[in-house]
């Protein structure tokens, strides 16, 4: 990564100490937010935070959801065409649209129709130069299976490009609208390759977006400059973006109090009264698009043991499932600001089956099925606890002591676990997870980035922390997404609810309300159901 020096923030500015003087006039707005990105290109992550820094504030995609909705409309590509069998997608391109110019590039030409076969071919293609020249995974890409339906990507002019499915994607146009499907720079990356550098693609980014990246330093601070070329001229109302990384909920709400920063993320529930209470600050709200959940690991033995491992049998599953002391786990971390969740989606998702039940909280029968299990009294598995807050869970350090003492009342010892976000994530992507505190906010508002992203067979290397290739379940899933009859497919999720309850590769906990603290300047900031942070059209009054 980039380093840079500190420099700190003037109380109650929100600019930088030591700018000139003209600088002070530009309009700044600083965000506090909770953590440090793992990198720059949004094709090879799938956490907000890495999102937040990357394809909100420096990249398009083809198609983009409506600021604080889940509606699609054009974003790079003007219009579309479907063919009448809905497995051949020709986009129209904006034309005029130019690329970041910064210290380390300078872009020669406009965004065409090379940048959107670079984009995919190099997700698609583990032999094009650049890829092999920087392997590197797009989990979300192939979470989805678009690896494997992309049948062909041509360039039918500058500003014309057509893909080609092997099956039906119902949700394929909004899956271009998400973060992963960023469009990257083919000028850029050949630059990069003829340097010996492609992996700056991930440390110094070049997109099309309404800011432009300046530096970063991890763990303290991102800087971007508003883009003064943006082809959507209106949208840029800031002249400098500053995300000051805060990872303690409680720093980043006296940040925000002292106007150290104008928006921040993740307010500590205790905190809540407090902050609606400043007059200084707006609370905006709204049901959580999301779900957190414990995945159970349930391959034969974890990776780097040699012992088997107990959750991979059903009955053991069931029985840390009615272990769960869910209300008062609600109680406790979400403190009103939480519903108990039942299914593995929201109940604002479609297709959600109000006809599916919890378990009884049951630890007498947790026992007994322990014991049929052969699972003797004190054996240990591992609980991983997120280091972060998330939409989805603001306490997951508390959340997995309750756990552990639920679990340790039918004798199964859980040791709790954590790393660093990145590395948390990278560890249990690789497996080596037990019992896992996680969650999910909806990317695309379609049932699919759920059912299939979090539990399908494609997505074992990727969001499946559970490990879980069902064959029974992936079939339905698969055929959900290959229909575009939303009624069948509606039948064919609440199918697939009932075999993930039967099953268990998870406990569903809780549906987060999302609140977002902010000042009182702050203007048109839009909640995003997908629990992003968009800061295009937003002004701050001086």
């Amino acid at each position: 990564m980039l380093k840079h020096a500190v420099i700190p923030f003037l109380v109650g500015a929100g600019l930088l100490a030591g700018a000139a003087p003209s600088a002070l006039a530009a309009t700044n707005l600083v965000f506090c937010s909770e953590g440090s990105p793992a990198g720059f290109d949004p094709g090879q992550y799938t956490t907000g935070t890495d999102f937040d820094a990357s394809a909100e504030p420096l990249f398009n995609r083809l198609t983009q959801f409506e600021r604080g909705s889940t509606a699609v409309i054009p974003g790079l590509a003007t219009r579309w065409d479907i063919s009448d069998d809905n497995k051949t997608y020709t986009f129209h391109l904006r034309e005029g649209v130019k690329f970041h110019t910064t210290e380390y590039f300078k872009p020669t030409r406009e965004f065409n129709a090379d940048d959107v076969l670079f984009t995919f071919n190099r997700m698609l293609d583990k032999d094009m130069p650049f890829r092999k020249a920087s392997p590197t995974e797009f989990p979300f890409f192939t979470d989805m299976g678009m690896d494997k339906n992309i049948a062909t990507l041509e360039k039918l002019d500058d500003h014309t490009v057509r893909f080609t499915l092997n099956t039906v994607d119902a949700a394929f146009i909004q899956n271009l609208a998400m973060s992963f499907a960023s469009i990257q720079s083919a000028e850029y990356a050949a630059q990069l390759l003829k340097q010996g550098r492609p992996q700056d693609i991930n440390q110094k980014p070049i997109g099309t977006g309404p800011f432009v990246f300046s530096r970063y330093q991890k763990d303290a601070q991102i800087r971007f400059k508003g883009n003064k070329d943006y082809w959507k001229p209106e949208d840029v109302k800031i002249d400098n973006l500053i995300f000051a990384i805060t990872t303690d909920a409680s720093v980043r709400m006296q940040k925000l109090k002292k106007n150290e920063c104008q928006v921040t993320l993740f307010p500590r529930p205790a905190d809540l009264e407090v902050l609606k209470a400043d007059k200084t600050l707006q609370m905006p709200e709204q049901a959580g698009f999301n779900l957190g959940y414990i995945a159970y690991n349930v391959m034969d033995k974890i990776k780097g043991s040699n012992e088997p491992n107990p959750m991979a049998q059903l009955k053991v599953r069931q029985a840390l499932d009615m272990a769960v002391d869910k209300k008062r786990i609600i109680e406790s971390v979400y403190q009103g600001a939480g519903q108990l969740a039942v299914n593995a989606i929201p109940p604002t998702q479609w297709s959600y089956d109000t006809s599916i039940k919890d378990a009884p909280f049951d630890p007498e029968k947790a026992r007994q099925l322990l014991k049929e299990a052969g699972v003797k009294e004190g054996t240990e598995i591992t609980l991983w606890a997120m280091p972060v807050q998330r939409p989805y869970n603001p306490n997951a350090k508390l959340m997995a002591e309750m756990l552990q003492s639920d679990w340790a009342k039918i004798g199964i010892k859980a040791k709790i676990v954590t790393y660093e976000w990145g590395e948390y994530i990278k560890r249990s992507k690789g497996g080596e997870n037990g019992a896992m505190l996680i969650g999910w906010s909806g990317d695309n508002g379609d049932p699919d980035n759920w059912f299939g992203t979090l539990f399908g067979c494609d997505a074992l290397e990727g969001n499946n922390f559970s490990k879980w290739c069902y064959k029974p379940y992936d079939d339905i899933v698969k055929q959900a997404k290959a229909t575009t009859d939303q009624a069948k497919r509606t039948e064919l999720y609440m199918q697939a609810q009932h075999i993930l309850k039967e099953q268990l590769p998870l406990t569903p906990i809780a549906h987060s309300t999302v609140y977002q603290p902010m000042s009182a300047k702050v203007k048109d900031f839009k909640i995003s159901p997908f629990a992003l942070n968009s800061f295009y059209g937003v002004s701050v009054d001086e």
